[in-house]
């Protein structure tokens, strides 16, 4: 009998429990304006970070708050090259030694 009290119910898709007791976060919505002139509204819990701006679900475009909040530039680091990295570990003096180095052992190899 236990078994049959589950046929069809597809466990795990739903819950039974009421929702008369569950105290939801409260919460805000915050508007945004795409600049081809769609506007939505996403919600957001009171205590979240809010973003200053939003992929537009219609068009893909970046879209800004509604409400006046600048948009927040972050400031990018410059992509860190094989030589900038070999910079931190090495000076120009001991490079060029290492240059020289080489030349001369590539040098010799011709020669033999």
């Amino acid at each position: 009998m236990a078994d049959r009290s589950l046929r069809g119910s597809g466990l795990g898709a739903k819950s039974f429990e009421d929702e008369s007791s569950i105290e939801f976060a409260p919460r805000q919505e915050i508007g945004f304006d795409c600049p081809v002139g769609h506007h939505f509204v996403r919600v957001f819990a009171v205590e979240a970070d809010l973003p200053t701006s939003w992929e537009c679900p219609r068009c893909g475009r970046v879209s800004k708050r509604s409400d006046g909040v600048a948009m927040v530039v972050k400031e990018e680091k410059p992509a860190r090259t094989h030589w900038d990295m070999l910079r931190e570990r090495r000076s120009i003096a001991e490079l060029e030694d290492l240059l020289a180095e080489r030349l001369d052992l590539l040098r010799s190899r011709k020669t033999a």
